[in-house]
């Protein structure tokens, strides 16, 4: 009896062990978040890849989920692929994680058509998911023929009348309501809508005659408390007068602005099926006929495609909430030309402007299309500085490092490889543009067309002493944005990007199997480093000068070594010293540089020191004149004709997750991420960050003496993880010591960090406090 009651047990024990197995499974939800050829919204352009790719989120929150397995469907209609009918392609069960940059692999596809496809994902116990939402994307021309550059993208309107771009998402316009509305008199109105935008005006008024004016003010800044600010002087801040001529009657009217006139070589401007705009916060209504309520009057913003809920983050210094949504609005705001352009002035692609910004659009959204676009126009249009072109070779690595797509980089490798300005090489592998070697030969073969090509360092410049009637970029103190930089032949900062440029170009060689191009620029980014450090070093000070023939020094010949590896370990402390004694003399553009230098070099608390300062020269300074999006200077005293909507001064949307929280990829695509933390002395702080397989949450809490790190990983993702110890006894992961889990695999200590292994889902990490991070 016993023994029948003692095997009924352990039955009852298996029973339930396994039920619990088979809940702890489950199955995987849908996928989602389908992108073709890198596009959210396929349906809403047309893609020229005879051949595109497919990527998706696995949609799986279980702890150490992966995909195992995929099945891919497309057909020619929505009915079909509803009914898991692929008359295009039926991929079949492919066993494989790879859930990015699938390319189709079916009946060949037909210009200018319509189709759906859906996929399927398996877990790691081999279970399928439900197939996903299906998506729909068209194709457009399949050929090359007259585009002005390789990979051009172009306006098409389809037979509907509807017109779509080439391989990019376009604009659109959105109705923003007034957050307060002033009546200045009977007939004057001011309305201020909380934030700029590029944006045209729609109002509604009642008129008892026909023929009557009214006049409409439309501007960034504004005058006293309800007035729009109309006297710009030097600057470019959005400013613009109209007139409306009545009707009788109640009509609603929306405002024609005046074309945008190009006077840049590679100046952008909206096609003439969609409305002008400009950039404005406040707009002022003088001579209006009827009372202005809140329903009659909206800002017509000219927006990108943007996720608002993709991002987010929030943290116990409110100065640096301030300036991360400061930054996330200018991403969402400026890119309304369905690429990266500079501010509303010249409405121009800058390679280093447009590197900035593509690191943060990556940063506050799952957007990949407009920065690689970017990247191919700027191949081809490409500025006059000496760094700018090397930035280049930066946004080819930063696409293929976010998307894990090699497509452009083999498209292109011979034009990128020859951006890293090697041609200009000296025999110790340092490059000058000041020797001979910038020849017309050397200017063709990477697409630079004018008369300026020239080293750059830092913008605007200064005004050289006893010197008038310079344009109006310059900056009135004599050492401008450059920290007074003295330029020579070799120059410390031009050979900085080139031996970052080399390091770059090597990884990519590697990536697309060119083994023996990869040792070669590895072999000559050794080869640089060594000379650079030999010939610019001042060993007697401990820092770098300006270039060789000179023993003048400036943050700028500091910051940028120490941010692309270029300082050896022993060298480190004394250049972080003097960078910190520094401060912020640079400008918004090398304030990119300047905090990744300091990131680099473990010196978060000055780096936080910074995004949060309310000097001048800070974020917070655009929010307190007034601004709503980062401004292209730190104030106009730095740049006269400085526009209030440029996005190379939005560095803390990358820098937030990329540094003070340590999300990078590890691996291409995010396959592998690194999660970091060096909060500083922030009491807590939280992120959504996204990337292309999903979401990364993440959360930091000090409390009484112990600090509390959640993290979120998504699906498919593997991630290392720094967790700030000097013992491993300390370290608890959902209240249980880490040490000997299978799910979370300890592979390394380094510099007071213990790092961990785990896969995807969520984990609460805690430790005993020992340092400020």
């Amino acid at each position: 009896m016993r023994l029948r009651t003692l095997m009924l047990s352990i039955l009852l024990l298996l029973l339930s062990l396994s039920l619990i197995s088979c809940a702890a499974k489950g199955e995987p939800d849908a996928p989602r978040g389908l992108l073709c050829e890198l596009l959210r919204d396929p349906a809403q352009a047309l893609i020229t890849d005879p051949n595109p790719e497919f990527s998706w989120i696995v949609n799986d929150r279980r702890r150490g989920a992966r995909q195992t397995a995929f099945r891919v469907l497309v057909a020619s209609s929505r009915d079909a692929i509803l009914k898991n009918r692929a008359d295009m392609w039926d991929s079949g069960r492919i066993s494989s994680d790879q859930s990015t940059n699938v390319e189709y692999e079916g009946v060949p596809l037909r210009p200018y058509t319509s189709y759906w496809w859906s996929v399927q994902t398996c877990d790691v116990w081999g279970r399928p998911s439900p197939f996903s939402e299906p998506q729909e994307f068209i194709t457009g021309s399949f050929r090359e023929l007259n585009r002005k550059w390789p990979a051009e993208s172009k306006w098409i309107e389809m037979k509907n009348g509807q017109w779509l771009l080439e391989n990019r998402q376009k604009a659109s316009f959105h109705e923003i309501p007034p957050q307060k509305i002033i009546q200045n008199s009977d007939a004057d109105f001011f309305v201020d809508f909380g934030r700029a935008a590029f944006a045209t005006l729609r109002v509604t008024l009642t008129s008892r005659v026909a023929g009557a004016r009214v006049t409409v003010f439309l501007g960034e800044r504004i005058h006293g408390t309800s007035r729009v600010h109309k006297e710009p002087g030097k600057t470019n801040i959005g400013f613009t007068k109209s007139q409306i001529t009545l009707k009788k009657g109640t009509h609603t009217y929306t405002i024609e602005l005046p074309r945008h006139i190009s006077h840049y070589p590679n100046s952008q401007v909206l096609p003439e099926h969609i409305l002008e705009v400009v950039p404005y916060r406040y707009a002022e209504i003088v001579g209006s006929p009827s009372k202005i309520e809140p329903d009659d009057i909206r800002q017509l913003a000219l927006f990108y495609y943007f996720d608002d809920t993709a991002s987010s983050f929030n943290c116990s210094d409110e100065n640096l909430n301030r300036v991360w949504e400061l930054c996330k609005y200018t991403l969402k705001a400026t890119p309304f030309l369905s690429l990266y352009a500079d501010g509303n002035r010249e409405r121009m692609p800058y390679e280093a402007d447009a590197y900035i910004q593509q690191l943060g659009h990556y940063s506050v959204d799952r957007e990949f299309s407009i920065g690689r676009y970017t990247h191919h126009f700027l191949i081809f249009n490409p500025a006059w500085p000496t760094e700018w072109h090397m930035h280049t070779v930066f946004m080819a690595w930063a696409d293929y490092m976010h998307t894990g797509n090699t497509e452009s980089i083999q498209r292109f490798y011979d034009e990128i490889k020859r951006k890293t300005l090697i041609a200009l090489a000296r025999e110790d592998g340092l490059i000058s543009t000041r020797m001979g070697l910038v020849t017309e030969d050397f200017l063709k073969s990477i697409h630079y067309t004018g008369n300026q090509f020239a080293d750059i360092v830092d913008w605007p410049p200064g005004t050289p002493a006893g010197q008038r009637n310079l344009p109006t970029y310059h900056g009135p103190s004599v050492n401008g944005e450059r920290d007074g930089y003295v330029f020579k032949p070799i120059n410390t900062v031009v050979n900085a990007f080139h031996y970052r440029a080399l390091v770059l170009m090597g990884n990519m060689a590697e990536a697309i199997g060119k083994a023996e191009d990869a040792r070669f620029f590895a072999a000559r980014a050794a080869k640089v480093k060594d000379s650079f450090n030999r010939l610019l070093f001042d060993a007697e000070r401990g820092i770098y000068t300006d270039g060789i023939g000179t023993e003048h020094t400036t943050l700028h010949a500091n910051m940028f070594p120490l941010a692309f590896g270029l300082v050896p370990e022993q060298r480190i402390p004394s250049v972080v010293k003097y960078i910190k004694g520094k401060n912020m003399v640079c400008s918004v553009y090398g304030a990119q540089y300047l905090l990744e230098s300091l990131y680099c070099a473990g010196e978060s608390g000055h780096a936080l020191e910074l995004m949060t300062s309310e000097s001048v020269r800070s974020w917070m300074n655009m929010i307190r004149v007034g601004s709503t999006m980062t401004t292209e200077a730190w104030d106009e005293q730095y740049k006269p004709n400085l526009t209030w909507n440029h996005a190379w001064g939005s560095a803390p949307a990358n820098i937030i997750p990329g540094k003070l929280f340590g999300i990078e990829p590890i691996e291409p695509g995010f396959s592998k991420v690194r999660i970091k933390p060096q909060p500083a002395s922030l009491a807590s702080a939280e992120i959504k960050a996204p990337c292309i397989r999903g979401t990364i949450h993440c959360r930091w809490e000090r409390r009484a003496g112990h600090y509390l790190l959640e993290v979120t990983i998504p699906a498919n993702t593997q991630a290392h993880v720094w967790l700030p110890s000097h013992s491993l006894e300390n370290l608890k992961e959902s209240g249980l010591n880490i040490a000997g889990r299978q799910d979370v695999k300890i592979i390394g200590e380094e510099d007071g960090f213990v790092v961990c292994e785990i896969g995807a889902g969520h984990y609460s990490f805690s430790a005993a406090f020992e340092s400020a991070i």
